[in-house]
């Protein structure tokens, strides 16, 4: 099968301040000029124009449905277009979009032409419109409100009808900013600290709009037309096709530090270790004033900027330099500066890259050894591996290491754990698969033509004991792939929720090299082509992989998952594959399920997480709130009462029996049921960084209920097989041995 390459991530991963890039002396290294002011109105580019015309192309032509642009696809990216501008329906009036009806059906022609006029002006007009609310909500802020009135605000506003004019729209907002003021209001704030709260975050959202500019609009119109035609099609720009590649590879050039924007300063939210920020004397929560290339370059002024412009001066080639100006964490606005010198090198991004632990299962006197590998995505360095770089990095050979190791610590079970795991390499999830199938087909491809492939892999078998896999509602596609080869091998069980059900592949297009743009100005399409299908002949599209064991769910599938988009390819089928099962665990399943149920029934932290999803599903649910203080208070009131009681039951639980070490760190804190903090009514870039960071920690080293439960569920598969070597025989693959 000829592609070039077969991705399958459903989001990027912005490690923004550490990217290759070229550096030369004094200029920004590749970068645009400095964006903190927009010219306005914005205008469209010929190389924008001529994106528009290629991505027509290939996309009604090579895509995996291949819809044509025509006047019904126009209308769906109108649609998108606003949706994606204004989803909640809080800047533009029925008017406004009223106003460029001629577009509904005319954006076809349109794209098919380049003429970009039409898409920009209607993004021009949104950035009035938000300059306009939001002067108007900063005017509300000197009256002050009345809250002993009886009248609500509406959190979710994604399906409610436009606003009919400008009075509807003033009304809208006076009950938005009504409520964050609430907000403050109830977590202790004063009134003269709100209005310089409030008053702050609006103007920054101002200025952060303003800074908005063609590319911006332009990449936000392209993905309207790009997702109107499925779910995973996608346009990124260069700088996003840059940071796609990092997200793959797990290595880039760059000084090793993660940045963030908080009101006019960038300012370092984190150090990679091992970087050169790391030997240098860059601390966490110092402030980058000024940048400069080079070891004599003048330092150009960064306050004020956008985040991706000062990340575009700070990246470059490796073993170039680059001078920083710093306002030290602990210092004033006033305080002394200081110079950095650095070195940029080569940073690895072990964050991403896999992880093993090994959780102790007590049964009776003697305990089970479990080890976990924890694989956040299905990573390659492509580009080292083109070059034949032998030492090229990669999620297989990363997990055959650990294996190697877990081997050695005599662990009686692995369980591979990929919650969150939104995918990656298609031949990362093959061979990954290889290390405990073993050579054979893994999954099957039919591309737009309905043309079938397998793809198979060549590893040996490196792990032949007890197997889990850990999966989630973000366990998707390349995660997919493996679960749904494991399943139908019979290699091992499948524990957690049902997965997120993308089952589409994806192929970048390089614009650049078809255009033959030898300066990188045009990006890359990111297409589906084809759709993989389990070697049994179904599909993972739409319905995921269903687990042997089912774990509760942690969000509702409505909200998240391939099943939310009204776009999405319908479930279906072909013939098997030529495969053999190497194992069958279906004879202890209704054992383990048994042994399942009556555990979390009799378990105090199963007990508590049910309760909190219970409680988290609720407040989700809630769609609107009073504006009522007394109303509010008393709501306030209930909910500390009711996480005072979450954070008392557990801190019981873990004085009763505290978990291995190893299952209390790295818990998913976005599908992982938690105790939330109280509402301070702030964002996040409005509280102290070190406030911040100690949030994250604490959701970070919180009790891993789930991974627990599995750890126990493997361990009684390893006690039934010690038990019963004949079951062992049917269980586990041809020339494994249940290890003593």
């Amino acid at each position: 099968m000829i592609l070039r390459r077969l991705l399958f991530a459903l989001s990027l991963l912005l490690l923004l301040p550490v990217a290759q890039a070229q550096a030369p002396s004094c200029a920004a290294p590749g970068s645009a000029p400095h964006r903190a002011a927009s010219a306005f109105p914005l205008t469209p580019t010929a190389a924008q124009s001529e994106v528009a015309q290629l991505s027509a192309r290939f996309l009604t032509r090579y895509s995996y449905e291949a819809l044509p642009l025509d006047n019904a696809m126009s209308q769906r990216v109108f649609k998108a277009y606003f949706d994606a501008l204004d989803g909640e329906k809080l800047f533009f009036t029925q008017a406004d979009v009223d106003r460029f009806s001629n577009l509904r059906e005319g954006l076809d022609s349109a794209i098919w032409t380049g003429d970009m006029s039409g898409p920009f002006a209607i993004f021009n007009l949104y950035e009035r419109r938000v300059a306009e609310r939001v002067a108007y909500a900063r005017s509300l802020l000197a009256k002050g409100f009345d809250f002993n009135r009886e009248e609500s605000f509406d959190l979710d506003r994604r399906h409610a009808p436009w606003a009919k004019d400008t009075a509807a729209l003033d009304d809208l907002w006076r009950r938005r900013v009504k409520n964050d003021w609430l907000r403050l209001k109830l977590a202790g704030q004063k009134d003269p600290e709100i209005r310089k709260t409030l008053d702050k975050r609006y103007a920054n959202y101002i200025e952060q709009v303003r800074e908005l500019d063609g590319e911006d609009a332009f990449s936000t119109f392209m993905n309207a037309y790009a997702m109107a035609n499925d779910p995973h099609t996608n346009y990124l720009g260069p700088r996003a096709s840059e940071n796609f590649d990092i997200s793959m590879k797990l290595s880039l050039e760059g000084i090793g530090a993660v940045l963030e924007r908080r009101d006019e300063y960038t300012q370092i939210r984190e150090i990679v270790p091992g970087g050169p920020a790391s030997r240098s004397k860059l601390q966490v929560g110092d402030r980058i004033v000024g940048v400069g290339q080079g070891g004599n370059c003048p330092i150009e002024d960064v306050v004020g900027w956008r985040l991706d412009d000062v990340v575009a001066l700070i990246r470059g080639k490796k073993d170039t330099v680059v001078r920083l100006e710093v306002l030290p964490a602990d210092v004033g606005l006033d305080g002394k500066h200081e110079i950095i010198t650095m070195v940029r090198k080569k940073v690895t991004i072990e964050e991403q890259a896999a992880k093993k632990k090994i959780i102790d299962i007590h049964d009776g006197d003697r305990t089970l050894k479990i080890g976990v590998i924890d694989l956040p995505t299905f990573y390659q360095d492509f580009e080292a591996r083109r070059r034949g770089d032998p030492n090229y990095r990669s999620a297989t050979r990363d997990v055959a290491k650990l294996l190697g190791e877990l081997k050695k610590d005599k662990v009686d079970g692995v369980i591979v754990d990929l919650r969150n795991n939104g995918g990656g390499s298609l031949a990362e999830a093959t061979e990954l698969s290889g290390l405990f199938i073993g050579k054979g087909p893994i999954v099957q491809v039919r591309d737009n033509r309905g043309r079938v492939e397998e793809e198979d892999s060549d590893n040996g078998r490196v792990w032949d004991g007890p197997l889990a896999v850990l999966v989630n509602r973000g366990s998707a596609s390349a995660s997919e792939i493996f679960a749904a080869a494991i399943q139908d091998y019979g290699r091992g069980l499948i524990i957690g929720e049902n997965t997120y059900g993308k089952g589409t592949v994806q192929n970048l297009v390089d614009l650049d090299q078809v255009a033959q743009q030898p300066q990188g100005k045009l990006g890359e399409l990111k297409m589906t082509i084809a759709e993989f299908f389990r070697v049994n002949g179904g599909s993972t599209q739409l319905k995921g992989v269903t687990p042997d064991i089912v774990f509760p769910q942690t969000i509702n599938p409505k909200d998240f998952g391939e099943s939310s988009y009204d776009n999405a390819l319908p479930w279906s089928q072909i013939k098997p594959a030529d495969y053999k099962p190497v194992a069958n665990l279906k004879p202890l399943l209704p054992n383990l399920l048994m042994l399942h149920d009556a555990r979390v029934a009799k378990s105090p932290a199963w007990q508590l997480m049910l309760d909190e999803l219970a409680e988290a599903r609720r407040l989700q649910d809630q769609t609107t709130v009073s504006l009522d203080f007394a109303v509010r208070d008393r709501e306030r009131k209930a909910f500390d009462a009711t996480q005072a009681a979450f954070k008392t039951r557990e801190k019981a639980i873990d004085a009763s029996s505290r978990p291995s070490p190893a299952s209390t760190v790295g818990a998913p804190a976005s599908v992982a049921p938690t105790a939330t903090a109280a509402d301070d009514g702030l964002q996040a870039n409005e509280r102290p960084l070190k406030s911040d960071l100690a949030r994250e920690k604490t959701r970070d080293v919180r009790r891993d209920t789930m991974l627990e439960e599995a750890a126990h569920i493997l361990g009684d598969e390893v006690v039934m097989l010690k038990a019963d070597p004949r079951l062992a025989a049917v269980v586990l693959p041809p020339r494994a041995v249940p290890m003593e």
